[in-house]
């Protein structure tokens, strides 16, 4: 009997389960995302080791959220700009199927640096890094920066290559696009994406990509740059500056280092002017012959008188 009650109600309880809406499992605030294999030839951990210890180059520190502590300095090494902070996503510029006003209640469709054909910057496909805009604290164009500056971000043994292509608020730093913080191995999404510490941004001043929107480009050059910096660490050379025989911006295309300028060759002395031969002396007019006196005329002689004539009758 009590087998059977247990049978009638398992049957009731099974029933009613099958009749019951399925409820959705609360999807995760950050989902693992692959890790995004590193850009270019130098790693991660040497090009940390290369920046050692913050000079402090900011007057004050920026805080990473609204209420948070202001405990982030902006330092300088050998020529690069970098800070340590948390990654908010930026998914301003162009609206795409990611990045827009259904997505992220905070998007904007600009950008504060547009790419070669006038446009704003695409979020969801071009790594950038949003800096803060010019206060006391820090002014980032005095320190060389400006839209398209090559950078690197660094975040868990990932290198990810990136331009300058946003500004934000002027108290607050830690912010790249959707795009870099996908490559980075961080949920992007623009309103439950990021993360809450240990990204490296490193800025490389007076160094441009051309186009700004070319991520090839930036890889290229960011890559060289990274380089520099970690032999100059290794050797205690620091890296040369654009105008010092350093890489200059890059061309459409491409960004190599530009090669040093060959020196001008010389210029061959000029043979020396034959010298004139001296003109003959002209010869002297001879003096002219002074005209000889006139003789003077001899006196008429006067007639002599002559005999009378003779008169004819």
């Amino acid at each position: 009997m009590r087998n059977t009650a247990l049978a009638v109600a398992a049957g009731f309880l099974l029933l009613a389960t099958a009749t019951l809406p399925a409820v959705a499992a609360p999807a995760s605030a950050s989902p693992p995302r692959a890790a995004s294999p590193s850009e270019g030839t130098v790693d991660a951990e040497d090009l940390l080791d290369a920046l050692g210890t913050c000079r402090q180059i900011s007057r004050g520190k920026y805080r990473t959220d609204n209420g948070a502590p202001a405990n982030v300095p902006v330092c300088e090494r050998d020529g690069a700009v970098y800070w340590t902070a948390d990654l908010d996503i930026d998914c301003d510029g162009v609206r795409t199927a990611r990045c827009n006003s259904t997505t992220d209640r905070w998007f904007q469709p600009h950008t504060s640096f547009q790419q070669s054909n006038g446009k704003h910057l695409n979020a969801e496909k071009l790594p950038f890094v949003v800096v803060p805009a010019p206060s006391d604290t820090w002014n980032y164009q005095a320190s060389g920066i400006r839209g398209g500056t090559v950078a690197a971000l660094v975040y868990q043994g990932r290198v990810v290559y990136a331009v300058v292509g946003d500004t934000g608020p002027s108290g607050i730093i830690g912010e790249a696009s959707y795009a870099a913080a996908e490559a980075l191995g961080i949920d992007p999404h623009p309103t439950r994406g990021g993360t809450s510490s240990g990204v490296t941004y490193i800025l490389f001043p007076d160094m441009r990509v051309d186009p700004i929107e070319s991520h090839g480009a930036a890889v290229k050059l960011g890559d060289a740059m990274a380089r520099r910096f970690t032999d100059a660490d290794r050797t205690g050379q620091p890296p040369q500056r654009e105008g010092a025989g350093g890489p200059a911006a890059c061309t459409p295309g491409d960004c190599v280092p530009t090669q040093p300028t060959q020196p001008t060759q010389p210029t061959q002395p000029t043979q020396p002017t034959q010298p004139t031969q001296p003109t003959q002396p002209v010869k002297p007019v001879q003096p002219v012959q002074p005209v000889a006196p006139t003789q003077p005329t001899q006196p008429v002689q006067s007639a002599q008188p002559g005999a009378p004539v003779a008169r004819t009758t």
